[in-house]
């Protein structure tokens, strides 16, 4: 028995040894992975063509959005509207920018104006999942940059601040609605 006992010994040390190696790789490997996929993106930048669609997504894939889309990024904002939510926007369509003065969008983009620009984005979100079964007349919002909307109803249509809503596409983070204008903050009429 002393022998196989000599003999077992050595062999679950080695083994224990190998074990011990193996997990530290692999957690070598993990933090190396992690560490790289930070280094490229935020949460915006997860690669992911199985899940349900987030709000960003839900943009990029609308020809209609190319415009909120390149102001939403110009904010810094992607990765805030990929996180977990959930969130209600109102995205106005490219037709809705274009009906804004002339050189407003252009104005806004600019790195100066990352402010007026943020605070525009943040009031068309509402923190919090809303669902039009959910909405009721006269209906006030607390948007995200702490101004106020209000929804309305005109025959079967749903309003919010006058700007028409047209649509709405779920997202894994909450719910897209289409609007039909640029929703402006009460100090930005």
């Amino acid at each position: 028995m002393k022998r196989i006992t000599k003999f077992i010994t050595p062999l679950f040390v080695i083994g224990m040894l190998f074990t011990a190696c193996q997990n530290a790789d692999n957690q070598n490997t993990a933090a190396s992975n992690n560490a790289e996929t930070e280094a490229q993106g935020g949460q915006s930048t997860v690669q992911d063509d199985v899940s349900q669609k987030n709000i960003v997504q839900v943009a990029v894939a609308s020809k209609d959005h190319s415009t909120l889309v390149t102001a939403v990024t110009t904010a810094e904002y992607a990765d805030v509207l990929s996180n977990a939510g959930p969130f209600t926007v109102f995205a106005p369509t490219n037709a809705a920018f274009d009906a804004l003065p002339k050189g407003t969008v252009e104005n806004l983009l600019k790195p100066e104006n990352k402010d007026a620009l943020r605070n525009i984005l943040e009031y068309h979100v509402f923190i919090g999942g809303l669902k039009e079964a959910n909405f009721q007349e006269g209906q006030t919002l607390g948007q995200a940059n702490g101004d106020n909307a209000t929804l309305t109803k005109k025959g079967d249509k749903w309003y919010v601040n006058g700007a028409q809503i047209l649509g709405a596409a779920d997202a894994s983070n909450g719910i897209v609605y289409v609007v039909d204008a640029v929703l402006l903050p009460p100090d930005k009429k």
